[in-house]
């Protein structure tokens, strides 16, 4: 179109279509369409999950956007988001001069959080840059108030402090300080060389103390074991001794009873010969002797199975084993009072004998028949 035909569209004549003019239309029809969308695009705002936006309207605050699809004036709106994630800010090596005059220098990771997006927006500039001069500066006051040793040791303590100090001021910008991590502290390379000798030294020190320590301890185990062995040695000596005299003591004594009881054997075979020897005649008289008495006091209860009894008390008799029963002949005495039993039986019958012979009147004259009277007067003068 024209400008003869604007003029005829103008006065509301009739205006003849020709090719260019539906060139136009069509152009015209683009650019609204175009417009259109960029419009439609302008107006919509998607937030992501984890951020929230701070919206402006010709450079006036508003609201924020919450996460998801959100419409806001198109061509005139601006949105700032902001990552309400826990982020991380590394503090670049900073250098200072502890409270003892010694220079070290140390790095540091601070993790903070922005908890209201609005005040971070509003109130400060770059949070991020803000938190990390803030801690820059933080951290070298920190060591400065320290002694070296202290800045060596007492991480957990810088840490502490650092974070303390950066939560006033990062809360009213609407940031939260999570935690501070001092990664290294590191002092000058002269200072570290002293350290080092330091060092050095102290273990030298430690390693002659345990030395001599270990030395002594060895001297004094070493006397204890002597100590140790010397007494089992002592007592091992008495041991033996007192097992020696024990042993002579028991020997002694069982050749004395072996002695005693030969002795006591003697005599009563001795005296068992003589009863023998009498037994063999034909008198009636019966000689004991003393020990053999006295034995069948002491032991009647072993030989004949009757207790014995002095004074209304009856003793107790004692045991004896095989071999003391042989020694002294027990077993040989039950055998000779047999005999001895034996032949008073047999001087029993020849006395009734000539008792009978003296009732019918036969003459006692006779050799045989004057025995008895003979052995009576023997017994009689033995008495």
């Amino acid at each position: 179109m024209n400008a003869f035909g604007l003029i005829q569209f103008a006065l509301g004549q009739p205006i003849p279509l020709q090719l260019e003019d539906v060139s136009g239309v069509a152009l015209v029809g683009g650019l609204v369409l175009l417009l259109a969308i960029i419009t439609v695009w302008q107006m919509v705002e998607i937030v992501d999950a984890y951020n929230k936006g701070a919206l402006t309207v010709f450079g006036e605050y508003r609201k924020l956007l919450e996460p998801g699809l959100n419409i806001v004036p198109p061509f005139v709106s601006r949105v700032y988001t902001f990552d309400m994630r826990t982020q991380t800010l590394d503090v670049p090596t900073q250098e200072a001069i502890t409270r003892d005059n010694s220079p070290v220098t140390a790095d540091a990771v601070v993790y903070i959080r922005v908890m209201d997006a609005k005040r971070a927006f509003l109130e400060v500039d770059n949070y991020k840059h803000a938190v990390s001069n803030l801690a820059q500066t933080t951290l070298r006051a920190v060591l400065g108030d320290m002694e070296l040793d202290d800045t060596l040791s007492k991480r957990e303590r810088i840490n502490e402090r650092i974070r303390t100090e950066l939560d006033e001021p990062t809360d009213e910008w609407g940031i939260r300080v999570e935690s501070v991590e001092v990664r290294e502290v590191t002092p000058s390379r002269d200072v570290k060389g002293a350290m080092e000798q330091q060092t050095s030294a102290e273990r030298k020190r430690r390693a002659m103390i345990l030395e001599a320590q270990g030395k002594r301890r060895s001297e004094v185990e070493k006397a204890e074991g002597d100590k140790q062995s010397n007494i089992i040695r002592a007592q091992g000596e008495k041991q033996s001794q007192i097992l020696e005299a024990q042993g002579d003591s028991i020997s002694t004594v069982l050749r004395a009873r072996s002695a005693e009881s030969m002795g006591e054997r003697a005599v009563i075979d001795k005296g068992m010969d003589t009863l023998v020897d009498i037994g063999q005649n034909d008198s009636t008289t019966f000689v004991l002797p003393q020990e053999l008495t006295s034995m069948v006091g002491r032991y009647g209860k072993h030989l004949s199975g009757s207790d014995v009894e002095a004074d209304g008390t009856e003793l107790e008799s004692l045991e004896f084993d095989e071999e003391t029963r042989e020694l002294i002949g027990l077993d040989d005495i039950s055998e000779i009072l047999g005999e001895i039993d034996q032949q008073a039986e047999m001087d029993v019958e020849a006395m009734e004998q000539q008792a009978q012979a003296i009732k019918e009147g036969k003459d006692s004259v006779d050799g045989p028949n004057a025995e008895p009277e003979t052995a009576g007067a023997e017994s009689d003068t033995d008495d």
